[in-house]
């Protein structure tokens, strides 16, 4: 009986929340900021490993983005959850860009549109939302990208697929281990290694920022002539 009681304050004392006792201040403080700083040295050391790691091919990556352009393709994203945001964001980034002197350049979220996501949903199941739209928009010379912190989404496998067969680019953002994206035998897998889906997409947001800019570096010597397309 006294070992049950002692366990009984350890808990209390653990989450003295649970048993209306109301929190040391000073100590809920003090766990709070090494919690940021945890959080702040685990970020960092994610990344850092990351572009350690893939450095490279983020320039890639880069080149098969800025060639696709130059050749007429157009970008499109996808992603679920919290990867849609990532999607859209991405899309954003190309077709609205916010440094001066960078064109805007095609850019196609695939996740935007509720109404069609929600119907190709309804009637023959989620898998299929992005698959639908490929074989609808994307054509040979385009790019499609996809972001999933799992690799294991089957809409995001499908959609590939169907870009792989059209002849477009396929470049996939994972994180873990790559899950059954990585053996799809797509163009470009950037995988960031940790099991923190917050780091994970963290690392996601990095890539693509960077994609952004090398792509418009690359691009450099056209911007005369993309600018003067688009001023037409």
């Amino acid at each position: 009986m006294k070992s049950s009681g002692n366990n009984k304050e350890q808990l209390q004392g653990l989450y003295p929340f649970l048993h209306n006792k109301p929190q040391d201040a000073a100590s809920l403080n003090s766990a709070l900021f090494e919690s940021v700083t945890q959080k702040y040295d685990h970020h960092q050391s994610v990344i850092e490993s990351f572009v350690k790691d893939n450095a490279q091919s983020i320039v890639d990556v880069a080149h098969t983005i800025a060639d696709a352009y130059l050749q007429g393709g157009q970008l499109f994203t996808m992603g679920c959850g919290g990867s849609s945001s990532d999607a859209s964001h991405i899309a954003v980034e190309f077709l609205h860009p916010v440094t001066a002197g960078r064109p805007a350049l095609a850019a196609y979220d695939l996740t935007m549109d509720k109404t069609l996501i929600t119907a190709i949903s309804n009637d023959v199941g989620f898998d299929h939302v992005f698959m639908r739209q490929v074989n609808a928009l994307v054509k040979a010379g385009d790019v499609l990208i996809g972001v999933s912190t799992s690799g294991n989404s089957n809409s995001l496998i499908r959609a590939f697929k169907a870009a792989q067969a059209k002849g477009a680019a396929t470049i996939a953002l994972l994180g873990g281990g790559g899950g059954e994206t990585l053996h799809s035998g797509l163009d470009h897998c950037l995988v960031v290694a940790s099991d923190s889906i917050h780091r994970i997409q963290e690392c996601h947001v990095f890539v693509y920022h960077v994609l952004w800019d090398l792509v418009h570096t690359l691009l450099a010597d056209q911007r005369g002539n993309l600018n003067a397309a688009e001023t037409a």
